[in-house]
């Protein structure tokens, strides 16, 4: 059967990935008919080997390349200085010339809104985000922490509806990473955003999401979807429970498949 050439579609709310495929230019097949849905608000995980098209899924849904087959459906952007969807990558990408505030401040500037203007929504943010003593440092004084935190503020400052996130936390220590992904809940719950979230770690995939879709090798394709029943704030405490424990054991029994 032949399908028509993929579209991106702008709706109101949630995502929707219906058939997609996605070749690139070289020949390489990336994706195979992948078929899925996240509901506003929902946090979900994306999980599989190497190469399988996780990351390439996230930049269907931010809008930077589009599918070959099937369709894509994403919150259209409704103001110029707030942002529907928002990309968090491995790497910072932080300006090292900049300022913490004047990193943040970006998306903001350039979007046409000054800096004076800006200055109480960045100090605001700043401070929530546990970097409030430190608008005036540059990247290079910072922890790989704390320029996380910061790259995290600057998706945020948009307001954006969907926060997609590439292994945001792959590159830091365990403690570090386990404090971020406690408080990357808390900003979720905060405000009320969809995120989409890919790792490696199945950990951190049942830790933080309220479903995790399981890929297979390239072509990638959803094989299976784990749901994790387990109730918000969900602190440290989690990892020491039997249904942590087994929902680990679901999603690795099924990457073994992949």
């Amino acid at each position: 059967m032949h399908r028509r050439p993929g579209s991106m579609h702008a709706v109101s709310e949630g995502i929707i990935l219906d058939h997609v495929g996605k070749r690139f230019t070289v020949g390489v097949a990336a994706l195979q008919e992948v078929s899925l849905q996240v509901a506003p608000g929902e946090f979900v995980a994306l999980v599989g080997p190497s190469g399988c098209g996780k990351s390439t899924i996230l930049r269907l849904v931010a809008g930077l390349d589009a599918p070959t087959l099937g369709r894509v459906e994403a919150p259209a952007v409704t103001d110029r200085r707030e942002a529907a969807t928002a990309f968090v990558f491995q790497e910072p990408t932080l300006m090292p010339w900049a300022s913490v505030f004047d990193n943040v401040w970006l998306p903001l500037r350039l979007a046409g809104v000054a800096r004076a203007q800006a200055a109480v929504q960045v100090r605001e943010l700043l401070q929530g985000m546990g970097l409030g003593d430190f608008e005036q440092a540059y990247p290079a004084e910072l922890s790989g922490g704390m320029r996380m935190r910061a790259s995290i503020a600057r998706a945020l400052v948009t307001r954006p509806r969907v926060l997609l996130m590439d292994e945001p936390f792959a590159a830091l220590d365990e403690i570090t990473r386990g404090r971020l992904n406690v408080d990357l809940l808390a900003w979720w719950a905060e405000r009320s955003l969809t995120v989409v979230f890919v790792t490696h770690s199945v950990y951190e995939s049942v830790f933080l999401s309220q479903r995790v879709l399981v890929m297979s090798e390239r072509p990638g394709r959803v094989i299976a979807e784990v749901t994790i029943d387990e109730p918000y704030p969900r602190t440290a405490a989690f990892r020491a429970t039997e249904a942590y424990q087994d929902a680990c054991r679901r999603v690795s029994a099924a990457l073994v498949a992949a």
